[in-house]
């Protein structure tokens, strides 16, 4: 599994990441107080979130974040992904052999509510490096793809009024080879 986890970009410690993400079945989720509450359909399918982490240490660090992101709630177990991850990471230069592995997590973003779903597993991982925000460019260039729909106008987006960061992917898209184009960093 550790070939499901890519690294592009520059060296920094830094940058924004895709989470590909399999829904194995149609799911209601509530994403915390976005739209009052009201739960989302979710049909199943592959999906596309698109984060940011430029903080350097703790869970604002990619390593951090994206350990975060395979990491559940109390009651339930982790991803898959985030077995081979902390390895996968530290062999990048994000985060050491020792970085403290979260036994689990609050429900914060939007997305920590459709993670937290035991239907949903994060499939794959691109993090890309980079010393620049580009979280918004890169969801607008996902937005803007014809294989990638928002789920719901806002979501996963709280801090870039009117985008959107979750995606519903088109199922012949998987393996990003179409995908690579259109986004704003070189490999």
């Amino acid at each position: 599994m550790p070939n499901h986890i890519s690294f592009w970009g520059d060296d920094s410690e830094t940058g924004a990441y895709i989470l590909w993400i399999a829904v194995a079945k149609d799911i209601m989720v509530t994403f915390g107080r976005f739209r009052n509450g009201s739960p989302v359909a979710v049909p199943a399918g592959f999906y596309a979130y698109v984060g940011s982490a430029m903080g350097r240490h703790g869970s604002s660090s990619l390593a951090g974040r994206l350990l975060r992101h395979a990491t559940r709630t109390s009651h339930q177990p982790p991803h898959a992904l985030r077995v081979p991850m902390p390895e996968a990471l530290a062999a990048a230069g994000l985060g050491g052999p020792d970085y403290r592995l979260p036994s689990a997590k609050r429900l914060h973003w939007h997305i920590d509510y459709l993670l937290d779903d035991p239907a949903v597993e994060i499939a794959r991982v691109l993090v890309l490096r980079s010393r620049v925000r580009m979280e918004n460019e890169l969801a607008r260039s996902l937005d803007a793809h014809p294989g990638f729909a928002p789920l719901v106008p806002g979501l996963g987006a709280s801090d870039a009024a009117g985008e959107t960061h979750v995606f519903r992917v088109r199922t012949d898209l998987i393996g990003w080879p179409d995908v690579a184009a259109v986004l704003p960093i070189s490999r």
